[in-house]
């Protein structure tokens, strides 16, 4: 029997059709890798189904965006002052970092689990634990600590 072709990507092929596919306005899920999105995404878990910005950027986005000119990630806005974004993950606990507000590709809408099921990413009671969680930026290293070492291994997801 013959064997499956298998072909592996780089991320930066696999990011740039994206881009494409969402200019021509259609949605794009996509894998996240890492875990500096916790507790929120869960990377090599998870996926985001992303979407072009149609409104203006606000802090409390979650955004795939081109940072220092080096590399794509997927971090929450924590700050906008005029042309300039400021993002980190909801998993660091330090790290912030910056690019133009035309360097945001996409929003992501939507957390995907390995199922399917289909989480909106701005209910309420997301975006107050959202707050709440930056909030928590001194003690975050303790709670992502037994977040990975419990919940996520339990599959217990927010």
């Amino acid at each position: 029997m013959e064997q499956p072709v298998v072909k592996t990507l780089s991320n930066d092929i696999v990011i740039k059709e994206a881009i494409t596919m969402l200019q021509e306005g259609r949605r794009v899920a996509m894998a996240v890798k890492g875990s500096s999105m916790y507790p929120f995404i869960i990377g090599g878990k998870e996926s985001v189904e992303l979407v072009s910005p149609q409104e203006p950027l606000k802090v409390g986005d979650v955004v795939l965006a081109w940072v220092n000119d080096t590399h794509y990630v997927i971090h929450r806005i924590i700050g906008i002052e005029g042309n300039q974004v400021s993002l980190m993950g909801d998993g660091n606990i330090r790290g912030v970092e910056h690019c133009p507000k035309d360097k945001v590709a996409a929003i992501a809408e939507y957390v995907i689990s390995p199922k399917g099921k289909r989480r909106y990413l701005y209910t309420k009671g997301r975006m107050r634990f959202a707050r709440m969680w930056r909030r928590l930026l001194p003690v975050r290293r303790w709670i992502l600590a037994i977040y990975r070492r419990t919940l996520v291994k339990l599959n217990i997801v927010i």
